[in-house]
């Protein structure tokens, strides 16, 4: 008796990565999806991520706010409790992006870090999207996230947001020209609607093919079996 071939999993697949550069769940989650993307890579699935905009805190202040003072106001939790979960996240973050050339990811957060608002680091990233592609969106999201964790730069100095600019590639002055006319704010604005509309509250959402949604800051292992599924047809 002739088996049937097993059918294959070869497809592109899209990816729409919903997250903010203040979210360390999103450092956690994208390093496990692209650790997951490479593993089923050898299978043909493929896939473009295309970051977009979330704003956990729309309304905060250009100065930012005292992590701690953050937190305790936000969701109640204690010094104690919130020391724990930084060393917890920061643990995760270590293992979710190990040493692949440049260099692993160091968190620094302590009870002296600040949050900060994130509107002008998402228009730097609809811009770097708009002119560099997928390639160029990916670099400079993690310079922002190595800016934020590790660094402890604010988010709201043009000139730091540059700096991550310069840092992933891309044109400095022109994104120094991007951040001082507001450029991008409709764009980021209409997509953070889009989204929200959509049902998404928290993030990071990973929004595959537009409709299977996996929600938080899952490991490689979880991405994996979703993303082969997925492409399967499952």
């Amino acid at each position: 008796m002739t088996q049937s071939p097993t059918p294959s999993l070869a497809r592109p697949l899209t990816i729409d990565f919903v997250s903010d550069v203040v979210c360390p769940w999103c450092v956690v989650g994208l390093g496990g999806l692209e650790a997951a993307l490479e593993a089923v890579r050898a299978d043909g699935i493929t896939a473009d991520i295309t970051f977009r905009p979330f704003e956990l805190n729309p309304d905060m202040a250009p100065e930012g706010e005292n992590i701690g003072e953050h937190i305790a106001r936000k969701y109640g939790s204690t010094p104690e409790q919130s020391a724990a979960n930084r060393a917890m996240i920061t643990a995760r973050a270590a293992e979710a992006w190990p040493d692949t050339g440049n260099g692993a990811f160091e968190m620094r957060m302590g009870p002296d870090s600040r949050i900060w608002n994130t509107f002008d680091a998402h228009r730097l990233l609809s811009w770097a999207h708009a002119t560099a592609g997928a390639g160029g969106q990916r670099a400079l999201k993690e310079a922002l996230f190595r800016i934020h964790f590790t660094d402890g730069r604010s988010l709201t100095d043009p000139e730091v947001l540059a700096d991550a600019a310069a840092n992933a590639g891309l044109d400095r002055a022109r994104a120094v020209e991007v951040l001082a006319d507001d450029l991008y704010a409709a764009e980021v604005r209409a997509e953070e609607a889009l989204w929200r509309a959509r049902g998404i509250s928290a993030v990071p959402a990973v929004v595959v093919e537009g409709k299977y949604l996996i929600s938080g800051g899952q490991p490689a292992a979880v991405f994996e079996e979703a993303l082969r599924k997925i492409a399967s047809g499952g």
